[in-house]
């Protein structure tokens, strides 16, 4: 075995060790993964101060106290009127019910040709009702359970406490440890990391903090818009609409099917239904035109569907951290393999003409202006030896 080829087993090995680690850590690497990413959103405020002057110990305590009060005042605002909000749509399941057991029900059944007593709206309320019921009775039997445990509510209560502390010290420490990472890198392939890294940290660095303001930004505007179009769970609506949106078409397929529904419930015209809509096509030109363009870019470079497929499998693979983490991954992947596909168009598996095949005939073909194709096939001889005797 090479040199060269020894060297290359021994990185697969240690990158296969390190990927089987995160893998089996993932359970309690949920505290450190919302930390590393405080610490990467508020890392370019930090360099900024630290250009104004400032030491890093006094840029990162700056940032992660504007971080912490951010957070804590969100939280702070939404709760209340998220709680509102579901009571009131709890209320209001009697009329949902209603509406659909008379209004919708019998519309589909008439052009779908249904049988009229496959949906029944009572035995559905009764049910949803005894769901909303019981998860008093699960929260409290969790909650006893846990508070059994001194382990658990010991291992709650450090995950809880771990984010913030770990994320000072990560966005304390931030540059110290990207260079130390990058002096522990072999030096045969430090080049080639460091220009991978970079490139990730610009796809990163247009994603999370872009796709954040983005989704903060159209769940604001959809709340606030069904709000002044009077529905009385508009905000519940547009948060969620706003939540969802870094899923290509998901958000604001639930947004606007969920916003109709409540004002054909609420008001029963076509108007509000007409205004509801509008408020869903001026988001979604806000969102193609304006948001997406000035603060993510088109650098992500990834499609609908592999957004899908990567939050998907994140989440089958790591539970709801493997959801959190699966678009920034994604987007590092994407640099890999563009990366790859790069080297592979510059090897000789790809450059390298290969002999030519005589069982396959040559054709000459020509397209004209209507789409119609015209291919002449010419058969390449066959060789002297198989020629047939006279």
């Amino acid at each position: 075995m090479t040199s060269d080829t020894s060297r290359r087993w021994q990185l697969f090995a240690i990158t296969a060790v390190i990927v089987y680690l995160l893998w089996l850590l993932a359970p309690v690497l949920m505290p450190f993964a919302v930390a590393a990413m405080l610490a990467y959103l508020g890392d370019p405020l930090a360099d900024r101060l630290e250009r104004l002057g400032l030491n890093r110990a006094w840029a990162a305590t700056i940032v992660f106290v504007v971080l912490l009060v951010a957070v804590c005042g969100v939280l702070l605002l939404l709760i209340p009127l998220i709680a509102r909000q579901v009571e009131n749509l709890i209320e209001n399941l009697p009329r949902y019910g209603d509406w659909a057991q008379n209004v919708a029900w019998p519309w589909l059944q008439a052009r779908l040709h249904l049988d009229p007593h496959t949906f029944d709206s009572d035995r559905l309320l009764t049910g949803i009702k005894e769901h909303i019921g019981s998860i008093g009775g699960v929260a409290t039997a969790v909650l006893g359970r846990v508070s059994r445990s001194g382990l658990g509510i010991a291992m709650w209560l450090t995950n809880l406490v771990l984010i913030p502390v770990v994320a000072f010290y990560l966005l304390r420490d931030w540059d110290r440890l990207v260079a130390t990472i990058d002096r522990t890198l072999p030096r045969s392939i430090q080049p080639t990391i460091a220009h991978l890294a970079h490139e990730s940290d610009k796809i990163l660095g247009a994603f999370v903090r872009g796709q954040l303001l983005v989704m903060l930004a159209l769940g604001v505007f959809y709340g606030a818009g069904l709000e002044l179009a009077g529905l009385s769970v508009g905000l519940l609506i547009g948060l969620v609409a706003g939540l969802l949106s870094f899923v290509p078409y998901l958000g604001f397929i639930i947004g606007f099917v969920a916003a109709i529904i409540a004002a054909l419930v609420q008001y029963g015209d076509w108007a509000h239904v007409l205004v509801v809509c509008g408020v869903f096509v001026i988001g979604q030109l806000l969102e193609g035109y304006v948001l997406v363009p000035k603060l993510v870019g088109d650098k992500i470079g990834l499609h609908p569907v592999a957004v899908i497929f990567a939050v998907l499998a994140g989440g089958y693979l790591f539970g709801f951290l493997g959801v959190l983490l699966a678009l920034p991954a994604a987007s590092v992947i994407m640099v890999l393999l563009r990366y790859l596909l790069e080297r592979y168009r510059m090897s000789e598996l790809y450059n390298e003409a290969g002999p030519d095949d005589p069982v396959i005939a040559e054709a000459d073909v020509t397209v004209h202006r209507d789409g119609e194709v015209d291919a002449v096939t010419t058969v390449a001889p066959a060789p002297q030896g198989d020629r047939a005797e006279p």
